[in-house]
């Protein structure tokens, strides 16, 4: 087995989409290889009603996929082949965009008016960029948990991981999903496929990566479980945890536990051209797409 080093750590940048909702952006519009197949991820989760209720309207995707997955509240959601439905909390949409599709995303909050979700974009390859749009809804108690006896505890969104199999099938890129919630004090490893490129996402409490690069913070050394952990080492919420090849990661939880998603899938390794909501392989193929949007060709008819 070979430990997966941390390549980078850093913290998710606020940012401003849609209609004016303010979310925290973990990668995206940057460097598209940094991360192949992922695209972009944003963690969207807000207390106020006013910085997030007037949503996502309508909007094209095409060379893509779009996975939403929610925590706290609700997100109602349309779409131009007549679909629609409300995705609530630990709900997950997985939608492939394929040739083409228009659709809305108007998340409203809990009863305490919270709203906590994210959202990551995965590539397609070339040969399913034009394939035929679809949708899998997935509901939260369709999605299997798996709880080790140190209290350990991972939802599998996609992919197999500890006998386990997620609800979530046919993905181009094959990935891996989890939602992992390690207790206090617990240092855990989590095995990956070598050929994946891998990242965490930490959004709540705080832990120690193999080999992360310690982040400006608390310079505070704690016992935790009999062991000395510097608490500077530890990434909190937030972060993001890009991670180099092995087949496998290590964290080691904080004070108060940590809980992370860990997400990996197989590179595509093709040219990407990218205009906002729209992923294609060259130029000219964006500038098609482009043009029918413009000219109202953009959805094509189902064959």
């Amino acid at each position: 087995m070979s430990l997966r080093p941390t390549l980078e750590t850093r913290r998710a940048s606020p940012a401003l989409e849609g209609a004016g909702v303010k979310l925290y952006r973990a990668f995206g519009f940057q460097d598209p290889s940094e991360l192949d197949p992922f695209l972009l991820f944003d963690d969207f989760r807000n207390d106020n009603p006013a910085d997030f209720e007037k949503g996502f309207p309508w909007h094209p995707h095409r060379g893509i996929e779009t996975i939403t997955y929610v925590l706290e509240g609700t997100v109602d959601h349309a779409d131009s082949l007549g679909n629609d439905g409300s995705l609530g909390a630990g709900d997950v949409q997985w939608m492939t965009a394929g040739r083409g599709i228009l659709h809305q995303e108007m998340p409203k909050g809990n009863a305490a008016g919270q709203m906590h979700g994210f959202q990551l974009w995965g590539n397609l390859p070339s040969d399913q960029k034009m394939t035929a749009p679809r949708y899998q809804d997935i509901t939260s108690a369709d999605i299997p948990v798996v709880t080790e006896d140190d209290g350990t505890r991972v939802k599998v969104i996609t992919g197999e991981f500890w006998g386990k199999k997620g609800p979530v099938d046919g993905i181009a890129a094959d990935p891996q999903y989890l939602d992992v919630t390690v207790p206090a004090g617990v240092k855990k490893t989590f095995r990956i496929d070598t050929y994946r490129r891998a990242f965490a996402y930490v959004f709540g409490g705080a832990g120690a990566f193999a080999d992360a690069s310690p982040p400006a913070g608390v310079l505070l050394e704690k016992e935790i479980a009999g062991e000395e952990v510097n608490i500077r080492d530890m990434s909190g919420d937030r972060t993001l945890i890009r991670f180099g090849t092995g087949d496998e990661v290590t964290v080691q939880a904080g004070p108060e536990g940590i809980r992370f998603l860990l997400i990996s899938g197989a590179p595509i390794d093709e040219p990407v051209a990218w205009h906002g909501p729209i992923v294609m392989n060259t130029r000219e193929e964006l500038q098609t797409a482009m043009a029918e949007l413009r000219n109202g060709t953009f959805i094509k008819p189902a064959h």
